[in-house]
């Protein structure tokens, strides 16, 4: 199943970047979000990819994300997809858009995609199985990373490309000695799944389709994804509305950094 999924969401990367390398008109969702046919494309062959594959399994998009929530709750497993995550990056033609899709079981995403059609790179990972990284074919295992020892290299702390905030500012103010990389859409959570990155803090909105492949690929990774507040993993469809709280992505936690995210969000 998994290679018919990833030859699939493959294909549908496809549909996409033919899009992408030509004229295409832009709306304005009633969020203010822009949407393209792009992500309409993706959302049906992704849609129809699944509905093969498992046609037992219910599918939430986040363009079909009005399926009331009296209905959601009672799935014990689901397909959580986000088309086309980064669309202000398809925009601004910078490639650093993603198509996400997740298996969600009891409200913990436990197998994901994370495709990047432009980078012609493929992230997955299943929950006990371990996460691997497909680079223009070639595949290969990744896993977090340690954090650097005191006095050694700078932490690599991710940011949003385009989606900043002052609680990140002041997170990043209280910690050692780092560096900052600057990243659209999910490829933010692949790079601490790959190593290439310490923290991910996202201290501003985000919804659950946004998150739950890469997630995932973290947890399989061997990372984790928290709760800003509470410091409890993330989950999935537990309320009416499909909102994330504020987060931090981490290969470990560590005193220095939860001590530093404490006082940037009080």
């Amino acid at each position: 199943m998994r290679d018919r999924l990833l030859a699939g969401v493959e294909a549908a990367g496809r549909e996409v970047l033919e899009i992408y390398n030509r004229t295409y008109h832009v709306e304005t969702k009633e969020d203010d979000s822009p949407l393209t046919e792009a992500d309409m494309a993706s959302h049906h062959a992704l849609v129809a990819l699944l509905e093969s594959v498992t046609p037992d399994v219910p599918v939430l998009s986040e363009e079909s994300g009005d399926i009331p929530y009296e209905t959601r709750r009672s799935w014990a497993r689901y397909w959580l997809i986000d088309p086309l995550d980064g669309t202000k990056e398809f925009i601004k033609k910078n490639g650093e858009f993603t198509l996400n899709v997740a298996l969600v079981e009891n409200g913990d995403p436990v197998f994901g995609i994370v495709h990047a059609p432009v980078l012609e790179t493929t992230w997955h990972g299943q929950i006990g199985q371990g996460a691997w990284k497909v680079e223009q074919g070639a595949s290969k295992r990744i896993e977090v990373r340690a954090l650097p020892r005191e006095g050694g290299d700078p932490w690599k702390i991710v940011g949003s490309r385009s989606h900043g905030s002052e609680a990140f500012e002041a997170f990043c103010a209280r910690l050692p000695n780092h560096e900052r990389v600057s990243m659209g859409s999910s490829l933010k959570l692949c790079l601490v799944a790959e190593g290439q990155a310490d923290l991910y803090p996202r201290l501003a909105p985000t919804s659950e389709w946004d998150t739950a492949a890469a997630q995932a690929v973290v947890v399989a990774a061997g990372g984790q994804v928290l709760d800003a507040e509470t410091l409890e993993p993330l989950r999935c469809n537990q309320q009416d509305s499909v909102l994330n709280p504020f987060f931090i992505v981490c290969g470990e936690r560590d005193e220095r950094w939860t001590s530093a995210l404490r006082e940037a969000l009080s």
